[in-house]
């Protein structure tokens, strides 16, 4: 990259980052804040999930503890809901909104929902172009000035990074309806306490701007990328 575009490539970088380390500190300040938050009912995290997915009548999917903080995910492969220790043996809103929202993913596969299967579909791509793009990318940027087989390999590495894109964009409702329909069990059982509903409501809050910063922090590179090739044609 010539200077001019280094210096725009780590202002959009360098703001993103800013942005993305504020939500993440927030985060874990909710979570530590919702942790002190003990539950009413005296359910653990695990006992929340096991329940959430009885109801839901699922019953090949296995809720274990997995090491590590806000390590939470499910595993579609092998259908198990990993929550890390805290959340799977600690009895507080926090842990509560967590464990449902891993098992709203559950739901979401056990009804084929429609934007996981399309995340689903793009991980294998996904997982080599993000890998290799910003690599292509910076390749055909050197190779502009001499060669138009720069401006193909730029345009290459701009495809790849967009799939990156799509993927950080096509994350979002898979993300937000998980939330959504965890939140919806937690009231409509009557899981929680008011007070432990609006902690647990909050705190997915944040979690889920961590995927938003991230989308809009992708969109905003892939724009950057997009100009420096149009700038040289």
């Amino acid at each position: 990259m010539m200077g001019g575009d280094w210096m725009g490539y780590y202002l959009i970088g360098g703001l993103v980052m800013l942005v993305s380390m504020y939500v993440s500190n927030k985060l874990k300040s909710k979570f530590r804040h919702y942790s002190k938050l003990k539950l009413q009912n005296g359910m653990s995290g695990a006992e929340i999930a096991q329940q959430m997915l009885d109801d839901n009548g699922i019953h090949d999917v296995k809720v274990i503890s997995v090491a590590g903080q806000l390590t939470d995910h499910y595993n579609p492969r092998d259908k198990t809901i990993n929550l890390s220790e805290p959340v799977y043996s600690q009895r507080n809103a926090a842990a509560a909104a967590v464990a449902a929202h891993e098992v709203g993913h559950a739901v979401q596969h056990a009804t084929a929902y429609n934007w996981l299967g399309m995340r689903s579909t793009l991980v294998p791509v996904v997982s080599v172009a993000s890998k290799l793009s910003q690599w292509v990318i910076i390749g055909g940027i050197a190779l502009m000035a001499t060669t138009a087989f720069g401006n193909w390999l730029l345009l290459i590495g701009i495809i790849m990074y967009g799939m990156g894109t799509l993927f950080a964009f096509v994350t979002l409702p898979v993300e937000y309806d998980a939330s959504k329909r965890a939140l919806a069990w937690l009231e409509n059982n009557r899981m929680l306490t008011r007070e432990e509903h609006e902690g647990a409501e909050d705190a997915l809050k944040w979690a889920a701007r961590t995927y938003l910063v991230a989308a809009i922090g992708s969109l905003a590179t892939l724009l950057y990328f997009l100009s420096i090739f149009l700038r040289r044609r």
